[in-house]
């Protein structure tokens, strides 16, 4: 029996997986519940992350990426261990080829830490992808061509921002500024400007559902439920779009930077590929409404995203497994 080709998008955020002939069956939250006191694994994945900030003291759930690289090196092989068992299920008799990305700017140890979990959750050979480049093919882009395309992943832990041509990155930055940040800068906004703590979780409802980083043409609201810094008691807030955009602005403004000082350093032939063709966001952070326009209106570069942008790395990563026998293999050898 043949062995299955597995893409994995390790994200800080979120875990998603990829199997050819089916594509994405798999997409939870990486978080790990765990007991203190026996070190045993409570939840995994989306049971886990209901518990974020809502666990008693001998449980704790905790997001064993940080940035988009392992801050928990055991968890991350248990959680990995679990998602690929639960994708490919237990029948298999040879283990699955596995390729996973991490952000384009990470350290070799950190690579290899990725490469060691993967293989230590039962894996028979393992390929490691750059994000962007995962993005791109998963896009619907063809990198092989020799001509310039501009991928920014915005994920939860990293934003990743590259120029790709001829199936290689040409220039490339990681900055960590993402959907996290994003997160935590609506949690800043809310005790400075209406003295109310929130958590995590209802942090990230806002920036889904009013969350915006470019003024809108309408308006919109939501009720937040916090805990009153004054009075120490529940009180309720309603939080418009425009305040969003008020707490994300210096966020969102870093983002921008990046992708001007990319641009900066792309070879001018490519630059007027770009020109032409735009820019394509991918990764969960490019559904915050507003940042096609904030691009455009920054770099004057069209700015487009990519359908189902959640899932561009995952369905990239797996295609790339697919297509290692053909012609990405030059792709392979030289970002090793």
């Amino acid at each position: 029996m043949a062995g299955t080709d597995v893409g994995i998008d390790l994200g800080t955020a979120s875990i998603l997986v990829y199997i050819k002939g089916k594509g994405v069956v798999l997409k939870e939250p990486s978080v790990v519940a765990f007991d203190r006191d026996t070190s045993k694994i409570k939840a995994i994945g989306e049971e886990a992350r209901l518990m974020l900030g809502r666990t008693p003291g001998n449980i704790v759930a905790v997001r064993p990426l940080r940035q988009g690289v392992i801050s928990d090196y055991t968890v991350t092989e248990k959680m990995l261990k679990f998602f690929i068992q639960k994708a490919v299920g237990k029948k298999t008799f040879r283990k699955p080829k596995i390729a996973v990305c991490v952000p384009s700017g990470v350290t070799e140890v950190e690579r290899k830490a990725v490469e060691d979990a993967t293989y230590q959750a039962g894996a028979r050979e393992v390929y490691i992808i750059e994000e962007p480049i995962a993005a791109a093919i998963g896009a619907g882009i063809d990198i092989a061509r020799p001509c310039g395309n501009m991928i920014v992943d915005i994920g939860g832990g990293t934003t990743d921002i590259a120029v790709i041509s001829l199936s290689g990155t040409v220039v490339s930055t990681s900055v960590k500024i993402a959907g996290d940040d994003f997160d935590e800068a609506i949690v800043r906004y809310m005790r400075k400007k209406h003295n109310l703590l929130i958590g995590e979780r209802t942090a990230e409802d806002i920036k889904i559902k009013v969350g915006s980083c470019y003024p809108q043409a309408e308006v919109t609201s939501i009720d937040v439920r916090g805990r009153n810094l004054v009075t120490g008691l529940p009180k309720t807030v309603t939080v418009t779009s425009e305040e969003t955009e008020e707490a994300l602005r210096e966020s969102t403004a870093q983002i921008v930077e990046a992708v001007h000082s990319v641009l900066e350093r792309t070879p001018p032939e490519l630059t007027a590929d770009i020109a032409d063709r735009g820019i394509v966001l991918t990764g969960g952070g490019a559904l915050l409404r507003g940042l096609e326009e904030l691009l455009e209106s920054k770099t004057g570069i069209n700015t487009i995203t990519a359908e189902d942008p959640m899932k561009c790395v995952a369905i990239g990563t797996g295609k790339y497994v697919e297509a290692l026998s053909g012609n990405y293999h030059d792709v392979d050898s030289k970002n090793m």
